[in-house]
């Protein structure tokens, strides 16, 4: 891994991603999280200080080290347990049914393989639980996606694997979960990268 990746990007994922409008995403879905909670791509921990008393624990997942270095800090300053793995969400360490809830934020977009770590996300979850989400991806103007299409090749390259044009809400319900809720739309930015889909699933009983 280069100097790139090791020390530069991990502060750019984390200053990116700390944006009021990212931010204002985060209390509105994190808080809701409640039991035994499963943070699918937890990054530097920025979620943690969202979650409510209703969350009585905390398993976040993340394969970068640089970033769950900084959220082994973050953890220390809230209530609930945190317990981080330094593991992809394609294979989750975890027994099935298992969790309550499950939170995944700007995750989707730059894991390798998607479809099998929603798989795993359905098979954690216990039936009944819900899983929030915020992701961007895909926007529904074709002006926007030809952009996308363009600019993700190299944006993949420095942005740490992070895809421009997956649908988030199309995978999620591809995997077997129904959306309950479901919002979208451009926050402030290039609209290149900033079409958001949020909201919550369910996974069926």
């Amino acid at each position: 891994m280069n100097w790139y990746n090791r020390k530069l990007l991990p502060r750019l994922i984390d200053r990116a991603c700390s944006q009021k409008p990212m931010t204002a995403l985060r209390a509105r879905y994190v808080t809701r999280a409640a039991g035994t909670v499963l943070e699918i791509g937890i990054g530097s921990g920025l979620n943690l200080a969202h979650y409510g008393p209703g969350a009585t624990s905390i398993t976040g997942l993340d394969p970068a080290a640089e970033l769950t270095d900084i959220a082994e800090r973050r953890a220390r300053d809230i209530a609930q347990p945190v317990s981080l793995l330094r593991v992809s969400g394609e294979e989750i360490p975890a027994a099935d049914a298992q969790f309550d809830s499950l939170v995944c934020t700007w995750t989707l977009c730059s894991i390798p393989n998607p479809y099998a770590a929603l798989r795993e996300m359905y098979r954690v979850l216990k039936p009944g639980g819900l899983l929030y989400f915020v992701e961007h991806g895909r926007a529904p103007d074709p002006g926007v996606v030809k952009w996308q299409r363009r600019i993700e090749p190299l944006w993949k390259k420095i942005g740490g694997g992070c895809h421009l044009t997956r649908a988030a809400d199309e995978l999620i319900a591809g995997a077997g979960f129904a959306i309950i809720e479901r919002a979208a739309g451009y926050e402030p930015g290039p609209r290149w990268a900033t079409y958001m889909t949020h909201g919550v699933a369910e996974r069926p009983r």
